[in-house]
Parts: structure tokens; sequence; C-alpha cells
């Protein structure tokens, strides 16, 4: 009776999405004006991207993100103005991205999180190799 339909329709909504939601994927990229932008799209499309979403907030693991943290990791990820334009106290101008603060010699907290991070591999290192370990004490 249908001679163009295959015997057999697929019964599965992603089969009958896929044309469609493809469409929009063209349209919305080709609407971008910026590398920034398409750039920001393949990241949040990417595989995985959105699991950090899924870590439990276990704080005594350093795994808890307060509101703000929150809020710029969605800005980041989703291409969003994080800040308002100003200027760093390095000197440089900083728009209203926020990149600037990944390259700052002189972020806040950038030299004590890689330390930080530093320390927890090598310690974590040392004991996996059953060397014992002792930090020095800060300060």
């Amino acid at each position: 009776m249908f001679g163009d339909l295959p015997e057999v329709l697929p019964s599965k909504q992603p089969f009958w999405d896929r044309p469609g939601v493809l469409a929009e994927k063209a349209l919305v990229e080709s609407s971008f004006n910026s590398s920034y932008s398409r750039a920001s799209l393949l990241a949040a499309c990417a595989e995985h991207s959105g699991d950090w979403l899924f870590a439990l907030p276990l704080a005594s693991c350093g795994l808890h993100l307060d509101d703000e943290a929150v809020r710029v990791a969605v800005c980041l990820r989703l291409g969003l103005d994080v800040c308002s334009s100003h200027e760093c106290h390095c000197g440089s101008a900083v728009d209203v991205r926020g990149i600037h603060s990944f390259i700052c010699k002189k972020a806040p907290g950038k030299i004590m999180r890689h330390q930080t991070l530093n320390d927890l591999m090598i310690a974590r290192s040392f004991s996996a190799a059953d060397v014992p370990v002792t930090e020095e004490p800060s300060g």
C-alpha cells in the first residue's frame, strides 16, 4: 500500500526526532557570529560535558560548589556573560566573559588551588606506592 515506507517502522522516538533536531542544530550553528559562541555550543554538546552536574556535593572531599561557583560554571559552559567589563588588578581589561581570570598571573586563589592539587596528587601517588607521606605545616 505504501511502497516508500519500510515494512517495519522504527518505534523509538529518537529516530523520528533526529531529522528535526539536526535541522535545528544546523540553523543554530549557522547563526553564530563568533568562534567563541560556536565553541561554547560544541563544548556543551560534547559527550559527558554535563557530568559534573551529577557529582555528589561532598564538602569533606572538596566536591561542594557554592551558588556563585555553579553560576560561573554554567555561564562559562553556555557562553553567557559572567561579569561586567572591568579592569583587573593586574592592569588588563576583563570582558564580560571573564576569561582573563584563567590566564591572569595575579588571579586570587589560582596559585593556592594549583598547589593544593599538586600536593594532593603527589601525596596520593606516594601513598599508593606505600611510601610514608608527611605534609609540611602551613606557614
